[in-house]
């Protein structure tokens, strides 16, 4: 197992890493709308706290040597389901077709009091 660490991405706030690459697969942690450059939301509204999202993500994908194309799997966790479509709408605009695996979930917290919480699994290069 190897952490996978940038400063293009919020770090850690607690007992994990950003990502682990492992058996040729990159495993995003649980990704908070932080814009590293502020350590603030970039809004507060989800469809914003998305692409903040997935711009983390790719950029530890970028720290791996992958990227978002790559992404076989992920989970978005969700405050308001009621924006699905809008959120829905702004994950689109990171993937092309074949797209990743999803599941969608309804929360009733996140930390932070963020909107929206994206973790991913990608796949890393052959070497």
């Amino acid at each position: 197992m190897t952490p996978i660490v940038t400063e293009a991405a919020p770090a850690a706030i607690g007992p994990y890493s950003q990502a682990i690459a492992c058996y040729g697969f990159l495993f995003v942690s649980g990704q908070l709308p932080i814009d590293p450059a502020t350590g603030a939301f970039p809004s507060e509204d989800p469809v914003d706290q998305m692409r903040q999202c997935l711009k983390n993500i790719a950029a530890i994908a970028a720290a791996a040597g992958t990227d978002l194309h790559r992404t076989v799997k992920t989970t978005l966790l969700l405050r308001d389901l009621t924006r699905f479509a809008e959120i829905n709408a702004a994950y689109a605009e990171a993937f092309v077709a074949p797209y990743p695996a999803r599941a969608t979930f309804e929360v009733s917290a996140l930390p932070k009091g963020a909107q929206i919480e994206v973790e991913a699994v990608i796949a890393l290069p052959e070497t």
